[in-house]
């Protein structure tokens, strides 16, 4: 009997999931697209999820824009941070405290940071056939070029859910499934039942933007990396990239080209998830280290107004300034840690979030005629107790001292990871950061990015 389909709601965006099976641990999958009302009709698919429920119980998701999940339009697609609280809600839902991710392509970088900034809720972490980067780099050549993106986009946008498109797809996507007529007849109807094609245009959009390559480093739980040899979607060298950049992540290459988990030699994926489940222990204590954007602010010119104003009516202004500030911070929901002389440290999950709070606290400081400055960064902290500590909250506070009055800075690791945003960043150039190796490419938030919760 299929499971029964449920929602979440993430503000007004509903996300379709269900869950089967049982065992001591849950195990959250998520692929690029899918559709939980025909994913049990495809007997490979089925045969799969049924051996996977009997080793866990299964949470499966529709991604947004996907499935039986709200779509969205061209340009739509939202920040990461985003497609991340959808997991939140539906974990929420499920009651489910702790779980093992379990991220298929491009689904694996809203796993990856969740793992990275919620780790209080992650047992393990499960990557296949991963990528972290949607776009060809010097560094990463096993994406697809600009050129090849442009093609990719063009049949989507022309033969999305026709039999042409699917036909050109099985070849590469379940090569060793080609001439069963059974399998092609449902990946032509996968196609079409998956996402429309103005919402597969912005999921692949999103995609070619990604670049999740920086928080890899941050991943503190318990990760399996599995590739197969020869996938012809994401090629094997996106699978060892990711496992060497991983903290003591476990890589798997099993033999094979057939890009879904469900198809090809399925056995010997569910064997490496079952020995990976069997090796983690429910209930370890949290991660100390996480990933988190930092926001620094500091009140511009504040000496001279101090000469101008005198002691009292200065400090007066401060506190009206910091007490609506950390109603910014409570806002964009994230954490206050500490007062630093005329500004403030805050710590955010999201880093569209964290952008938009230094906008904000700005415009609220003009309003009592002050001008502030703001900086962020993306990294790794150590959390201590009330505290934070590590080398991303120095880059965040040597970026905001570069910032002028009125601005908000940032890395190049936030503008990655706020695709979808809305945000606009212009070049601001490379700097060397006092006390941070190497030089740092900066950029500062457009005016035309406007604050909104």
């Amino acid at each position: 009997m299929e499971p029964q389909v449920r929602y979440a709601r993430n503000g007004a965006v509903s996300i379709a999931y269900e869950s089967f099976g049982s065992g001591p641990l849950t195990l959250v999958c998520l692929s690029p697209m899918d559709n939980l009302e025909i994913a049990w009709e495809n007997p490979l698919y089925a045969r799969y999820l049924r051996a996977l429920g009997d080793v866990a119980r299964v949470i499966l998701i529709d991604r947004r824009g996907t499935g039986l999940s709200d779509r969205f339009a061209p340009g739509d697609a939202p920040p990461l941070e985003v497609m991340v609280d959808d997991i939140t809600v539906v974990l929420d839902a499920c009651g489910s405290d702790r779980v093992v991710l379990f991220g298929f392509e491009e689904a694996a970088a809203q796993c990856a940071m969740f793992a990275a900034t919620r780790p209080d809720r992650v047992a393990g972490l499960i990557l296949y056939a991963a990528t972290a980067c949607g776009l060809r780099k010097p560094d990463y050549p096993w994406q697809w070029s600009e050129e090849e993106w442009s093609d990719y986009l063009d049949a989507v946008r022309d033969g999305w859910g026709t039999d042409e498109f699917s036909a050109a797809m099985m070849p590469r996507f379940v090569p060793s499934h080609v001439g069963d007529g059974r399998i092609e007849r449902w990946m032509l109807r996968f196609f079409r039942l998956v996402s429309s094609p103005g919402s597969q245009l912005a999921l692949e959009e999103q995609l070619r933007a990604t670049d999740i390559r920086a928080l890899l480093p941050a991943i503190g739980v318990a990760t399996l990396v599995v590739h197969r040899t020869d996938d012809a979607i994401e090629p094997v060298g996106q699978g060892r990239y990711i496992a060497d950049r991983i903290p003591g992540a476990r890589y798997v290459e099993l033999e094979g080209a057939d890009h879904p988990p469900w198809a090809g030699d399925s056995e010997a994926l569910v064997a490496e998830i079952r020995r990976f489940l069997g090796d983690l222990r429910d209930g370890e204590d949290s991660a100390e280290r996480v990933l988190a954007t930092v926001l620094f602010t500091d009140i511009v010119g504040s000496t001279e107004r101090l000469a101008a104003m005198g002691d009292s009516a200065w400090k007066a202004v401060v506190l009206r300034e910091r007490e609506l500030a950390r109603r910014e911070v409570e806002r964009f929901r994230g954490r206050f840690v500490a007062s630093t002389g005329d500004g403030l440290l805050a710590v955010f999950d999201g880093p569209a979030r964290a952008v938009r709070c230094a906008q904000a606290i700005g415009a609220t400081a003009r309003l009592l005629g002050l001008e502030v400055r703001a900086g962020c960064h993306t990294g790794e902290i150590e959390v201590l107790d009330d505290d934070i500590g590590g080398l991303a909250v120095h880059i965040g506070a040597r970026v905001a001292a570069l910032a002028g009055a009125s601005e908000v800075w940032a890395t190049s690791t936030v503008r990655d990871l706020t695709l979808g945003s809305g945000l606009v960043f212009e070049d601001a150039g490379e700097h060397e950061l006092k006390g941070v190796p190497g030089a740092w490419h900066l950029l500062r938030v457009s005016d035309s990015s406007s604050p909104s919760a």
